[in-house]
């Protein structure tokens, strides 16, 4: 018996890798280390952090942090900071975790991602998992290209999942039969239609629809006709109202309006509301300085009122084409 929890379950720790001095993020690393700092003091105020820093920048970040109580530094050079898409996948295996360490391929082989894809080994090999199993799973995945409901459900795309650059070899069944072997899937729902523009993950789910309960998804929602994502999120709406749960049931849908255009260097950024992170007591949630920020923050304290909302500004992270959730990866509690 194998299952999939959701995020919104209990947790034991959450992974993240630090930006390194070396990296894309040099242009301006201060401001950087700003918006990665503030993520994990919220996390590790709450719940035990796991931080892979660059080993020569080791001590200097530490002296970055207020407390180290529940913050483990682990020296690990890393090619990117993304850590939701080559961390681990926790399951329910027999009532025990087990920690699925799928292939990463850096996107498509899109960036260098040899040291990513070896991470969750030597987190493994080092104890931080404590005595969970690591299985080695010979199937290109990301952690950020699907969302599981808990009871055997998930969303992704056809976008990320059929994409050449991944499994070139693997039929939509095919997959279907990995995600049920694997995760414990019995019904995977896909969407065909939905993008953002300036995401390098050809389409993940987790910049476009998330499970907040059982019986409900948020996405995001553009309201401007005259916008490039108009037609695609207004199809990509219409197949989500036709998903149905294992039980034949149509989900709750909460829309999350799209920010007005953010720029950098001519290129749009994707900013997406959709991009939060559950926590054991707190949801971080990414806002943009947007006008929608206010009343997004009340969505999300009307949808999680037995949790603590926490706006974090996410403009810097969205230059690298990500933002909170996919700079985060839970490890549920054994």
């Amino acid at each position: 018996m194998i299952r999939l929890p959701a995020e919104w379950e209990k947790q034991e720790m959450i992974l993240m890798a630090f930006p390194a001095l070396q990296s894309d993020w040099a242009d301006d690393i201060s401001s950087a280390y700003s918006i990665f700092i503030k993520i994990a003091s919220a996390i590790s105020y709450n719940q035990k952090l796991i931080l892979l820093v660059p080993p020569q920048e080791k001590e200097k970040i530490k002296r970055k942090f207020c407390y180290h109580d529940k913050i483990s530094f682990v020296p690990y050079d890393i090619d990117d900071t993304w850590i939701r898409d080559y961390g681990p996948i926790s399951v329910i295996e027999n009532s025990k975790r087990v920690l699925k360490d799928f292939i990463f391929n850096g996107w498509g082989d899109k960036f260098p991602h040899d040291k990513d894809n070896l991470s969750s080994k030597y987190i493994h090999k080092n104890l931080y998992f404590g005595l969970s199993k690591l299985e080695n799973i010979d199937f290109i995945l990301e952690g950020g290209s699907i969302d599981s409901d808990g009871n055997g459900t998930i969303l992704t795309t056809s976008e990320c999942l059929l994409n050449k650059n991944r499994n070139n070899k693997f039929s939509k069944t095919d997959i279907e039969a990995i995600f049920k072997k694997e995760l414990g899937i019995q019904n995977t729902l896909w969407l065909n239609h939905g993008y953002l523009s300036g995401d390098d993950t050809d389409g993940h789910i987790d910049m476009l629809a998330r499970f907040v309960s059982r019986e409900t998804i948020v996405y995001l929602k553009c309201y401007d006709k005259s916008d490039e994502h108009f037609q695609e999120l207004e199809k990509m709406e219409k197949e989500l109202k036709s998903f149905k749960n294992i039980n034949g049931d149509p989900y709750k849908l909460i829309p999350l309006p799209l920010t007005k255009p953010i720029y950098k260097d001519n290129k749009r950024l994707p900013a997406s509301y959709v991009n939060f992170l559950i926590i054991n007591s707190a949801v971080l949630l990414p806002i943009y300085k947007d006008e929608s920020d206010k009343m997004v923050i009340e969505i999300f304290k009307n949808i999680f009122k037995d949790r603590e909302i926490i706006p974090l500004d996410s403009r810097r992270l969205i230059e690298q084409g990500g933002s909170i959730h996919c700079s985060t990866m839970q490890v549920i509690l054994d």
